[in-house]
């Protein structure tokens, strides 16, 4: 997931230090610590690292943003100690980098969401810190008020919503489409409501060919028919292409220029920092697809990594953090999630918690952040991008001819 999610409270300053100082004097080398966080994400962490109480060794920070794939360099002093990794995709490709995780917290990366990510032949190299909700999404309830309707309990509700909002002078959707991670959510959320097992064969394959997957091609036109829809996106294609994430959520709640937009619980604080009135802030979940479907709900999340080799005091730090109220100061800042945890939280954000620990729910993660290359900017993002150029507004006459071509250079990105 790119550092523009990560950074829309703002730029990080220089790297930071907390703890004792002793690594100052050359007493004890300092833990450091690789994140894609900044802004105020990176400042909830810090509030995290000081509810631990005293360390014998000092903490060092290091804000990697879009780079946290650097952390798996070549090993120096200055390499990272642990990694919180927001991609938990990437572990199977880095298990020869990683240690492994000690028994006593083995068991929280062998857990429901997390196995088949953390867990290989046996050995466990990750384990969760925080876990992101991808299905959400967040309106005003005064415009649904205003339009006569509720939130959608299924997908032809929801187009028929954007469309009674349009015809009464409302835009629908906010859609922060120069940030490709939101388009993927989008897509992901449609394929795994319709095809749940092609999105988990895509998910698990060693060489995975979306374009082969009719069911690829049928989510694609089921998403082209809602971005299609005349006066649906706020700004238009035009705006929307060079609007980032918290830009969409400012649109909706800030400039009120929008009814709703897809975000996930990590969009918390700017929607209540900007909230032109408090009290209208509500969230729905992606519908199903179809009546007896189930919704779909696809998962985030950054785990914590141990590159080779380890010490005592990563580990340590390691095992503190792994604590169930290790993360209560960032809790309480808003747009954190813990695994299997439903208390706490404002009530928005104790629906998603429940609905991420329900049994029977069907729970995905992330497909793009699975799909490697394929899944990442110059993949499936672009394919998505020109997708939305071609469709964004001109109605559902353009959609069939605009899938061929998504399918197309979906293939090429395969076959390169």
């Amino acid at each position: 997931m790119p550092s523009s999610r990560r950074a829309f409270l703002g730029a990080a300053g220089a790297l930071l230090l907390t703890g004792c100082s002793s690594d100052v004097l050359g007493l004890r080398r300092a833990v450091r610590v690789a994140v894609s966080w900044s802004g105020q994400e990176l400042r909830a962490f810090h509030k995290v690292l000081d509810g631990l109480g005293t360390l014998d060794y000092p903490v060092e920070v290091v804000p990697l943003g879009d780079d946290i794939s650097t952390a798996f360099g070549a090993r120096s002093t200055r390499r990272p100690d642990i990694v919180m990794l927001p991609q938990p995709g990437l572990v199977p490709r880095h298990l020869s980098d990683l240690e492994p995780m000690p028994d006593d917290l083995a068991p929280l990366g062998q857990a429901r969401l997390w196995n088949e990510l953390l867990t290989h032949n046996g050995t466990t190299y990750g384990v969760p810190f925080k876990t992101a909700h991808k299905s959400a999404v967040w309106y005003r309830p005064s415009v649904f008020e205003q339009a006569g309707v509720q939130p959608p309990r299924l997908w032809s509700e929801w187009l028929t919503l954007n469309r009674t909002l349009t015809q009464a002078g409302i835009t629908p959707l906010s859609l922060a489409a120069g940030d490709g991670w939101v388009l993927t959510d989008f897509l992901e959320n449609v394929l795994l409501g319709i095809a749940p097992s092609v999105y988990v064969g895509l998910a698990a394959a060693t060489d995975p060919r979306p374009s082969q997957q009719p069911q690829f091609g049928a989510a694609l036109r089921l998403l082209g028919t809602m971005w299609s829809a005349p006066g649906v996106l706020a700004g238009g294609v035009k705006e929307s292409l060079v609007q980032q994430f918290p830009d969409a959520l400012i649109e909706v709640f800030g400039h009120r220029r929008a009814a709703m937009v897809l975000a996930s619980d990590f969009a918390e604080p700017v929607v209540r920092s900007f909230a032109a009135d408090p009290d209208d802030i509500g969230l729905f979940t992606f519908p199903p697809m179809g009546p007896g479907a189930a919704a779909p709900v696809v998962v985030g999340g950054d785990v914590m990594v141990l590159p080779k080799p380890t010490r005592d005091d990563a580990l340590d730090l390691v095992r503190r953090l792994s604590k169930p109220t290790a993360a209560d100061p960032w809790i309480k800042e808003g747009g954190f999630l813990v695994d299997g945890r439903v208390s706490g939280y404002t009530p928005e954000l104790t629906r998603l918690a429940v609905q991420l620990t329900k049994p029977g729910e069907q729970l995905q993660f992330d497909l793009s952040d699975q799909l490697g290359r394929l899944g990442d900017i110059n993949g499936l993002w672009r394919v998505l991008t020109d997708f939305l150029i071609q469709v964004g507004g001109r109605g559902a006459a353009v959609v069939p001819g605009a899938v061929d071509d998504a399918i197309d250079q979906m293939r090429k990105v395969e076959e390169s």
